[in-house]
């Protein structure tokens, strides 16, 4: 299969407006000595941005009507924190998470 030039400057075209944006903040900030109260929210980001994905996750919500939990990701959940709050392991955490809800689904 031959790729012609202009399919290869897409790509790479593509590629790198999707790596600059974010590489650029982690090169900026290796670069900047931030204020302390910069360096501590900065801290908190990344467990923010995680929870805001996992309560989008967990609730299904719908504009003028109260947010509904998906109780087989809440179920599931349950012993999925406790691993990860005892074991303080990403990967036995992991497949703790994949294994539970895999036997939910087979259940229900």
């Amino acid at each position: 299969m031959i790729i012609s030039k202009r399919i290869l400057l897409i790509l790479v075209g593509s590629a790198l407006v999707t790596w600059i944006p974010r590489i650029t903040p982690f090169i900026l900030g290796k670069m900047v000595k931030f204020p302390a109260v910069v360096t501590r929210f900065l801290e908190y980001l990344p467990l923010s941005i995680l929870f805001a994905l996992l309560l989008e996750t967990v609730f299904n919500a719908k504009a003028g009507h109260l947010a509904i939990p998906k109780w087989d990701i809440v179920i599931a959940l349950v012993p999925t924190v406790i691993t990860a709050v005892w074991l303080k392991d990403l990967m036995k955490t992991v497949v703790v998470g994949i294994v539970a809800m895999a036997l939910i689904r087979l259940v229900m």
